[in-house]
Protein backbone atom coordinates (compact mmCIF):
# COMPACT_ATOMS: atom_id res chain seq x y z
CA UNK A 1 0.00 0.00 0.00
CA UNK A 2 1.13 3.19 -0.99
CA UNK A 3 0.45 7.23 -0.73
CA UNK A 4 1.59 10.29 -0.80
CA UNK A 5 -0.48 12.05 2.03
CA UNK A 6 -1.40 15.45 2.44
CA UNK A 7 -2.98 16.64 5.40
CA UNK A 8 -4.24 20.15 3.60
CA UNK A 9 -7.87 20.26 2.59
CA UNK A 10 -8.76 19.96 -1.29
CA UNK A 11 -12.24 20.11 -1.21
CA UNK A 12 -14.22 18.81 -4.15
CA UNK A 13 -16.89 20.54 -5.70
CA UNK A 14 -17.91 17.55 -7.43
CA UNK A 15 -18.24 15.97 -3.98
CA UNK A 16 -21.37 17.84 -4.14
CA UNK A 17 -22.68 15.68 -7.39
CA UNK A 18 -22.42 12.50 -5.26
CA UNK A 19 -24.68 13.96 -2.26
CA UNK A 20 -27.42 14.64 -4.95
CA UNK A 21 -26.63 11.55 -6.93
CA UNK A 22 -26.69 8.79 -3.79
CA UNK A 23 -29.60 6.93 -3.34
CA UNK A 24 -32.39 8.30 -1.38
CA UNK A 25 -32.69 6.70 1.94
CA UNK A 26 -35.52 5.04 3.60
CA UNK A 27 -37.89 6.91 5.63
CA UNK A 28 -40.19 6.29 8.41
CA UNK A 29 -39.54 4.99 11.77
CA UNK A 30 -36.05 2.93 11.97
CA UNK A 31 -33.26 2.18 14.50
CA UNK A 32 -29.86 1.80 13.41
CA UNK A 33 -27.58 0.32 16.30
CA UNK A 34 -24.01 0.77 16.62
CA UNK A 35 -21.32 -1.20 18.98
CA UNK A 36 -18.06 0.71 20.14
CA UNK A 37 -15.55 0.04 21.97
CA UNK A 38 -14.66 3.57 24.09
CA UNK A 39 -16.82 3.31 26.71
CA UNK A 40 -14.15 4.91 29.32
CA UNK A 41 -13.47 7.82 26.53
CA UNK A 42 -15.83 10.76 26.75
CA UNK A 43 -14.51 12.81 23.66
CA UNK A 44 -14.66 9.20 21.65
CA UNK A 45 -18.49 8.84 22.64
CA UNK A 46 -19.17 12.48 22.07
CA UNK A 47 -17.72 12.43 18.55
CA UNK A 48 -19.74 9.36 17.46
CA UNK A 49 -22.58 10.98 18.95
CA UNK A 50 -22.10 14.27 17.19
CA UNK A 51 -22.59 11.65 13.31
CA UNK A 52 -25.44 10.18 14.88
CA UNK A 53 -27.54 12.94 16.34
CA UNK A 54 -26.16 14.53 12.31
CA UNK A 55 -28.14 11.55 11.04
CA UNK A 56 -31.41 11.56 12.83
CA UNK A 57 -32.19 15.22 12.21
CA UNK A 58 -31.58 14.77 8.20
CA UNK A 59 -34.01 11.82 8.51
CA UNK A 60 -36.83 12.09 10.79
CA UNK A 61 -38.05 8.78 11.97
CA UNK A 62 -34.39 7.60 12.36
CA UNK A 63 -32.74 6.88 15.92
CA UNK A 64 -29.37 5.49 16.49
CA UNK A 65 -28.93 3.49 19.29
CA UNK A 66 -25.02 3.41 20.75
CA UNK A 67 -23.76 0.91 23.03
CA UNK A 68 -20.70 1.56 25.04
CA UNK A 69 -18.02 -1.39 25.76
CA UNK A 70 -14.27 -2.08 26.91
CA UNK A 71 -12.57 -3.22 23.91
CA UNK A 72 -12.52 -6.59 24.77
CA UNK A 73 -16.19 -7.79 25.98
CA UNK A 74 -16.88 -5.63 22.56
CA UNK A 75 -14.99 -8.71 20.43
CA UNK A 76 -16.57 -11.10 22.81
CA UNK A 77 -19.78 -9.54 22.20
CA UNK A 78 -19.39 -8.97 18.24
CA UNK A 79 -17.51 -13.15 17.86
CA UNK A 80 -21.03 -14.51 19.92
CA UNK A 81 -23.72 -12.44 18.10
CA UNK A 82 -22.12 -12.45 14.49
CA UNK A 83 -21.59 -16.10 14.48
CA UNK A 84 -25.65 -16.26 14.94
CA UNK A 85 -26.01 -13.70 11.72
CA UNK A 86 -27.41 -11.18 14.24
CA UNK A 87 -25.14 -8.44 16.04
CA UNK A 88 -25.44 -3.97 15.42
CA UNK A 89 -25.72 -2.57 11.76
CA UNK A 90 -22.60 -0.79 12.47
CA UNK A 91 -19.38 -1.77 15.00
CA UNK A 92 -15.79 -0.66 15.55
CA UNK A 93 -12.88 -2.87 14.38
CA UNK A 94 -9.16 -2.61 14.00
CA UNK A 95 -7.71 -3.76 10.85
CA UNK A 96 -5.53 -6.48 12.00
CA UNK A 97 -8.74 -8.50 12.73
CA UNK A 98 -8.94 -9.49 8.84
CA UNK A 99 -11.35 -12.50 10.04
CA UNK A 100 -14.43 -10.65 9.57
CA UNK A 101 -13.67 -9.98 6.08
CA UNK A 102 -12.71 -13.12 5.45
CA UNK A 103 -15.30 -14.95 7.14
CA UNK A 104 -17.60 -12.73 4.68
CA UNK A 105 -19.21 -10.85 8.04
CA UNK A 106 -18.93 -6.96 6.51
CA UNK A 107 -20.85 -5.31 3.63
CA UNK A 108 -18.25 -4.00 1.09
CA UNK A 109 -18.70 -0.02 1.32
CA UNK A 110 -17.61 0.92 -2.39
CA UNK A 111 -21.12 2.10 -3.65
CA UNK A 112 -22.00 3.16 -0.02
CA UNK A 113 -19.49 5.84 1.09
CA UNK A 114 -18.43 9.11 0.03
CA UNK A 115 -14.57 8.26 -0.31
CA UNK A 116 -13.48 12.03 -1.34
CA UNK A 117 -13.41 12.70 2.34
CA UNK A 118 -11.22 9.88 3.28
CA UNK A 119 -7.47 9.77 2.70
CA UNK A 120 -6.75 6.94 0.25
CA UNK A 121 -4.26 5.79 1.99
CA UNK A 122 -6.16 5.15 4.71
CA UNK A 123 -8.83 3.57 2.61
CA UNK A 124 -6.53 1.59 1.25
CA UNK A 125 -5.40 -0.40 4.52
CA UNK A 126 -9.13 -1.60 4.66
CA UNK A 127 -9.26 -2.65 0.94
CA UNK A 128 -9.54 -6.43 -0.04
CA UNK A 129 -9.45 -8.49 -3.44
CA UNK A 130 -10.55 -4.73 -4.74
CA UNK A 131 -12.94 -4.36 -1.77
CA UNK A 132 -13.33 -1.61 0.59
CA UNK A 133 -14.63 -2.53 4.31
CA UNK A 134 -14.68 0.60 6.61
CA UNK A 135 -13.72 4.04 7.12
CA UNK A 136 -10.96 4.74 9.16
CA UNK A 137 -11.12 6.57 11.97
CA UNK A 138 -8.18 6.55 14.03
CA UNK A 139 -4.88 7.13 12.45
CA UNK A 140 -1.05 7.83 13.73
CA UNK A 141 2.00 8.98 12.07
CA UNK A 142 5.78 7.91 13.65
CA UNK A 143 6.95 11.12 15.14
CA UNK A 144 9.92 12.30 16.64
CA UNK A 145 9.18 14.83 19.32
CA UNK A 146 11.62 17.10 21.07
CA UNK A 147 12.30 19.56 23.41
CA UNK A 148 13.05 23.15 21.83
CA UNK A 149 14.66 24.83 24.63
CA UNK A 150 16.71 21.88 25.20
CA UNK A 151 17.50 21.30 21.15
CA UNK A 152 18.72 25.40 21.97
CA UNK A 153 20.71 24.85 24.90
CA UNK A 154 22.91 22.09 23.29
CA UNK A 155 23.48 24.89 20.58
CA UNK A 156 21.92 22.54 17.54
CA UNK A 157 19.40 24.36 15.26
CA UNK A 158 17.20 22.64 13.31
CA UNK A 159 16.97 22.99 9.53
CA UNK A 160 13.69 24.86 7.41
CA UNK A 161 12.05 20.93 7.00
CA UNK A 162 13.05 19.97 10.45
CA UNK A 163 15.38 17.02 9.54
CA UNK A 164 18.97 17.06 10.62
CA UNK A 165 21.66 14.37 8.23
CA UNK A 166 22.58 10.93 10.34
CA UNK A 167 26.01 12.22 11.49
CA UNK A 168 24.49 15.76 12.70
CA UNK A 169 21.90 14.08 14.47
CA UNK A 170 24.47 11.77 15.94
CA UNK A 171 26.00 15.39 17.14
CA UNK A 172 23.36 16.45 18.50
CA UNK A 173 23.10 12.66 20.78
CA UNK A 174 26.89 12.94 21.88
CA UNK A 175 26.18 16.88 22.64
CA UNK A 176 23.29 16.35 25.03
CA UNK A 177 25.16 12.81 26.62
CA UNK A 178 27.99 15.50 27.43
CA UNK A 179 25.70 17.95 29.10
CA UNK A 180 23.90 15.52 31.16
CA UNK A 181 20.47 15.14 29.26
CA UNK A 182 18.85 11.93 28.20
CA UNK A 183 19.41 12.58 24.17
CA UNK A 184 16.31 9.80 22.95
CA UNK A 185 14.04 9.22 25.94
CA UNK A 186 12.53 5.63 25.07
CA UNK A 187 11.83 2.38 27.60
CA UNK A 188 10.49 -0.91 26.94
CA UNK A 189 9.00 -1.88 30.47
CA UNK A 190 5.79 -2.53 29.55
CA UNK A 191 5.39 -2.38 25.34
CA UNK A 192 6.57 -4.38 22.34
CA UNK A 193 7.24 -1.59 20.21
CA UNK A 194 9.04 1.77 20.98
CA UNK A 195 12.34 0.77 21.44
CA UNK A 196 12.67 0.14 18.08
CA UNK A 197 11.35 3.75 16.37
CA UNK A 198 15.31 5.06 15.56
CA UNK A 199 15.75 1.78 13.99
CA UNK A 200 12.60 1.33 11.99
CA UNK A 201 12.25 4.79 11.19
CA UNK A 202 15.96 4.69 9.69
CA UNK A 203 15.70 1.74 7.71
CA UNK A 204 12.92 2.47 5.80
CA UNK A 205 14.64 5.67 5.11
CA UNK A 206 17.59 3.67 3.78
CA UNK A 207 15.71 0.75 1.96
CA UNK A 208 12.94 2.96 0.39
CA UNK A 209 9.49 1.18 0.78
CA UNK A 210 9.79 -1.30 -1.28
CA UNK A 211 12.97 -3.10 0.12
CA UNK A 212 11.59 -2.25 3.51
CA UNK A 213 8.35 -4.04 2.58
CA UNK A 214 10.91 -6.79 1.67
CA UNK A 215 12.57 -6.92 4.89
CA UNK A 216 9.68 -7.26 6.74
CA UNK A 217 8.38 -10.00 4.77
CA UNK A 218 11.72 -11.81 5.11
CA UNK A 219 12.62 -11.36 1.21
CA UNK A 220 15.20 -9.35 2.06
CA UNK A 221 18.06 -10.21 4.69
CA UNK A 222 19.04 -8.59 7.77
CA UNK A 223 22.72 -9.31 6.52
CA UNK A 224 22.02 -7.38 3.25
CA UNK A 225 24.72 -4.15 3.47
CA UNK A 226 22.36 -1.50 3.82
CA UNK A 227 20.52 -2.95 6.49
CA UNK A 228 23.54 -3.44 8.17
CA UNK A 229 24.63 0.02 8.12
CA UNK A 230 21.30 1.06 9.56
CA UNK A 231 22.25 -1.27 12.65
CA UNK A 232 25.97 -0.23 12.82
CA UNK A 233 24.25 3.68 12.86
CA UNK A 234 21.82 2.86 15.71
CA UNK A 235 24.79 0.78 17.55
CA UNK A 236 26.24 4.94 17.47
CA UNK A 237 24.37 6.14 18.80
CA UNK A 238 23.52 3.89 21.22
CA UNK A 239 27.48 3.68 22.33
CA UNK A 240 27.18 7.09 22.66
CA UNK A 241 24.80 7.38 25.34
CA UNK A 242 21.41 7.68 23.18
CA UNK A 243 19.19 6.22 25.76
CA UNK A 244 18.03 6.20 29.62
CA UNK A 245 19.89 3.69 31.87
CA UNK A 246 16.45 2.27 32.64
CA UNK A 247 15.53 1.57 29.38
CA UNK A 248 14.84 -2.00 29.84
CA UNK A 249 12.39 -0.93 32.98
CA UNK A 250 10.87 2.34 32.38
CA UNK A 251 7.43 2.04 31.22
CA UNK A 252 5.64 3.74 28.01
CA UNK A 253 3.98 5.94 30.82
CA UNK A 254 6.91 6.79 32.66
CA UNK A 255 8.44 7.56 29.35
CA UNK A 256 6.34 10.58 28.80
CA UNK A 257 6.59 11.83 32.32
CA UNK A 258 10.56 11.41 32.01
CA UNK A 259 10.38 13.38 28.66
CA UNK A 260 8.46 16.27 29.34
CA UNK A 261 8.66 16.60 33.35
CA UNK A 262 11.47 15.00 35.42
CA UNK A 263 13.98 15.04 34.05
CA UNK A 264 13.58 15.92 30.64
CA UNK A 265 15.04 14.67 27.65
CA UNK A 266 16.08 16.17 24.44
CA UNK A 267 13.82 13.30 21.95
CA UNK A 268 10.98 11.13 22.65
CA UNK A 269 10.26 9.44 19.39
CA UNK A 270 6.68 8.47 19.54
CA UNK A 271 3.44 7.80 17.77
CA UNK A 272 1.24 10.92 16.99
CA UNK A 273 -1.41 9.46 19.95
CA UNK A 274 1.74 10.92 22.15
CA UNK A 275 -1.31 13.87 22.70
CA UNK A 276 -3.47 11.44 24.32
CA UNK A 277 -1.13 11.67 27.28
CA UNK A 278 0.36 14.70 26.75
CA UNK A 279 -2.78 17.01 26.62
CA UNK A 280 -4.03 16.17 29.99
CA UNK A 281 -3.24 18.06 32.56
CA UNK A 282 -0.10 17.71 34.88
CA UNK A 283 -1.87 16.09 37.35
CA UNK A 284 -3.23 13.93 35.30
CA UNK A 285 0.28 13.30 34.22
CA UNK A 286 0.25 15.48 30.92
CA UNK A 287 3.32 18.04 29.68
CA UNK A 288 3.57 21.17 31.42
CA UNK A 289 1.43 24.12 30.05
CA UNK A 290 4.28 26.19 28.63
CA UNK A 291 6.34 22.64 27.54
CA UNK A 292 8.34 23.55 24.33
CA UNK A 293 7.32 20.60 22.59
CA UNK A 294 8.58 20.62 19.08
CA UNK A 295 8.28 18.15 15.96
CA UNK A 296 11.29 17.15 13.93
CA UNK A 297 11.86 14.48 11.53
CA UNK A 298 14.07 11.41 11.72
CA UNK A 299 16.93 11.64 10.71
CA UNK A 300 17.84 11.12 6.80
CA UNK A 301 20.14 8.64 6.04
CA UNK A 302 23.45 8.91 3.73
CA UNK A 303 22.40 7.68 0.61
CA UNK A 304 18.95 6.50 1.66
CA UNK A 305 16.44 6.84 -1.75
CA UNK A 306 13.54 7.56 0.44
CA UNK A 307 14.07 10.07 3.13
CA UNK A 308 11.02 11.82 2.88
CA UNK A 309 9.42 8.11 3.90
CA UNK A 310 7.91 7.89 7.34
CA UNK A 311 5.74 5.27 8.79
CA UNK A 312 1.76 6.08 9.41
CA UNK A 313 -0.96 3.40 10.45
CA UNK A 314 -4.69 2.90 11.14
CA UNK A 315 -6.21 2.37 14.18
CA UNK A 316 -9.98 1.69 15.06
CA UNK A 317 -12.63 2.32 12.11
CA UNK A 318 -15.63 1.43 12.10
CA UNK A 319 -17.45 -0.91 9.48
CA UNK A 320 -21.32 -2.63 8.36
CA UNK A 321 -22.25 -5.85 9.46
CA UNK A 322 -22.71 -8.08 5.78
CA UNK A 323 -26.05 -8.82 7.74
CA UNK A 324 -27.43 -5.45 8.73
CA UNK A 325 -31.05 -5.22 7.16
CA UNK A 326 -30.85 -2.02 6.18
CA UNK A 327 -26.74 -1.15 5.37
CA UNK A 328 -27.88 1.77 3.27
CA UNK A 329 -28.99 3.70 5.92
CA UNK A 330 -26.25 2.06 8.18
CA UNK A 331 -23.41 3.45 5.71
CA UNK A 332 -24.92 6.77 6.00
CA UNK A 333 -24.16 7.33 9.57
CA UNK A 334 -20.75 6.09 8.53
CA UNK A 335 -21.11 9.30 5.87
CA UNK A 336 -22.26 11.46 8.57
CA UNK A 337 -18.57 10.50 10.18
CA UNK A 338 -16.60 10.57 6.91
CA UNK A 339 -16.61 14.77 6.56
CA UNK A 340 -13.60 17.35 6.72
CA UNK A 341 -15.75 18.68 9.45
CA UNK A 342 -16.00 15.66 11.92
CA UNK A 343 -12.36 14.81 10.93
CA UNK A 344 -11.77 18.33 12.21
CA UNK A 345 -13.70 17.57 15.36
CA UNK A 346 -11.79 14.28 15.16
CA UNK A 347 -8.49 16.37 15.65
CA UNK A 348 -9.50 19.17 17.84
CA UNK A 349 -11.14 16.53 20.55
CA UNK A 350 -9.35 13.27 20.49
CA UNK A 351 -6.42 15.36 19.96
CA UNK A 352 -5.17 12.63 17.33
CA UNK A 353 -4.44 11.79 13.83
CA UNK A 354 -7.37 10.18 11.23
CA UNK A 355 -8.02 8.69 8.40
CA UNK A 356 -10.50 11.07 7.35
CA UNK A 357 -9.39 14.19 5.77
CA UNK A 358 -9.03 17.52 7.63
CA UNK A 359 -8.05 21.19 7.23
CA UNK A 360 -5.84 22.25 10.38
CA UNK A 361 -5.90 25.92 9.64
CA UNK A 362 -9.34 25.76 10.22
CA UNK A 363 -9.27 24.29 13.96
CA UNK A 364 -8.58 27.02 16.34
CA UNK A 365 -7.89 26.42 20.33
CA UNK A 366 -4.92 25.82 22.04
CA UNK A 367 -3.12 22.78 20.20
CA UNK A 368 -4.16 24.79 17.15
CA UNK A 369 -0.28 25.37 16.28
CA UNK A 370 0.45 21.77 17.63
CA UNK A 371 -1.39 20.48 14.55
CA UNK A 372 -0.01 23.31 12.16
CA UNK A 373 3.21 21.67 12.94
CA UNK A 374 2.04 18.34 12.61
CA UNK A 375 0.65 18.72 9.01
CA UNK A 376 4.30 21.09 7.99
CA UNK A 377 6.29 17.68 9.01
CA UNK A 378 3.53 15.62 7.62
CA UNK A 379 3.96 17.95 3.81
CA UNK A 380 4.97 15.73 1.05
CA UNK A 381 5.76 12.47 3.08
CA UNK A 382 5.39 9.36 1.51
CA UNK A 383 3.87 6.57 3.73
CA UNK A 384 4.98 2.96 4.62
CA UNK A 385 1.54 1.85 6.18
CA UNK A 386 1.62 0.30 9.43
CA UNK A 387 4.46 -0.79 11.96
CA UNK A 388 6.39 -3.95 12.00
CA UNK A 389 4.50 -5.25 14.34
CA UNK A 390 1.53 -4.89 12.01
CA UNK A 391 3.20 -6.87 9.51
CA UNK A 392 5.50 -9.84 11.62
CA UNK A 393 4.06 -13.26 12.38
CA UNK A 394 5.46 -15.92 14.39
CA UNK A 395 9.25 -16.42 15.22
CA UNK A 396 10.09 -13.42 12.93
CA UNK A 397 7.86 -11.11 15.17
CA UNK A 398 9.53 -12.88 18.27
CA UNK A 399 13.00 -12.08 17.33
CA UNK A 400 11.76 -8.32 16.65
CA UNK A 401 10.67 -7.95 20.25
CA UNK A 402 13.62 -9.32 21.58
CA UNK A 403 16.33 -7.90 19.30
CA UNK A 404 15.29 -4.49 17.82
CA UNK A 405 12.82 -3.29 20.43
CA UNK A 406 14.88 -4.03 23.45
CA UNK A 407 18.21 -5.97 23.03
CA UNK A 408 20.49 -4.05 20.68
CA UNK A 409 18.84 -0.45 21.64
CA UNK A 410 19.32 -1.45 25.31
CA UNK A 411 22.97 -2.02 24.08
CA UNK A 412 23.40 -5.76 24.95
CA UNK A 413 23.82 -7.32 21.50
CA UNK A 414 26.56 -6.18 18.87
CA UNK A 415 25.59 -5.65 15.24
CA UNK A 416 26.66 -8.65 13.55
CA UNK A 417 24.72 -10.66 17.15
CA UNK A 418 21.38 -8.63 15.64
CA UNK A 419 21.63 -9.10 12.32
CA UNK A 420 22.07 -12.72 12.49
CA UNK A 421 19.19 -13.11 15.02
CA UNK A 422 17.05 -11.27 12.85
CA UNK A 423 17.92 -13.25 9.75
CA UNK A 424 17.38 -16.94 11.49
CA UNK A 425 13.96 -15.73 12.86
CA UNK A 426 12.56 -13.75 9.76
CA UNK A 427 15.17 -14.67 6.31
CA UNK A 428 12.53 -16.95 4.32
CA UNK A 429 15.73 -17.89 1.45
Amino acid sequence: MRARLSWTLRLLIASCLVWVASPALPVGAQTITLWSHGADEPSLVAWVETAARSLERKNPGVTVKLTWYQKQPLYTALQTSLSAGKGPDVFYLEPDQTQYVDNQLLAPLDDLVHWSSVETWARDVWTFNGKSYAVPVEAYTVELYYNKQLMKKIGVELPANGQLKQADFLAAVKKAAAMGITPIVQGVGDRPYPGAYILEESLLKKLGRDNYGKLLSGQLAYKDPRVVEVFQYVKQLVDAGAYPKSFTTLKLGESHYYFHTNPQGLTFPMGSFYTGRAFTTPDKGGQPKDFPLGIMSYPAMDGGPCNQCKTIAVGGSYVVNAKSPNPKLAAALLNEMATVEMGNLWLSTRLAQTGIKTDPSKISGPYREYFQELEARNRGAEYFVGIPLDHLKGQCLESFKQVMNTAFPAGSMTVEQAVSTMDRGCAKS
